[in-house]
C-alpha cells in the first residue's frame, strides 16, 4: 500500500514536471517569435529596397 502511494506521488510529481517544462518551451518560442517579427519589421523595408533594385537591375 505505501509503494502504491510512493509510486503515485512520484507520477504526480513527474506530471507536474512535464507541465512546467511545457511552459518554459512556449514562453521560449514566444519570445522568438516576438525578436524575429522586430527584426522583420526594423529591416523589412531595407531588404525590400534592396530586393526591388536587384529585380530592377535584372
Amino acid at each position: 500500500m505505501i509503494q502504491l502511494l510512493t509510486a503515485r506521488i512520484q507520477l504526480a510529481k513527474m506530471r507536474a514536471e512535464e507541465g512546467q517544462a511545457l511552459v518554459e518551451y512556449a514562453l521560449i518560442v514566444s519570445l522568438i517569435a516576438v525578436v524575429a517579427i522586430a527584426a522583420l519589421t526594423l529591416t523589412g523595408h531595407n531588404i525590400r529596397d534592396i530586393l526591388n533594385s536587384i529585380a530592377n537591375d535584372v
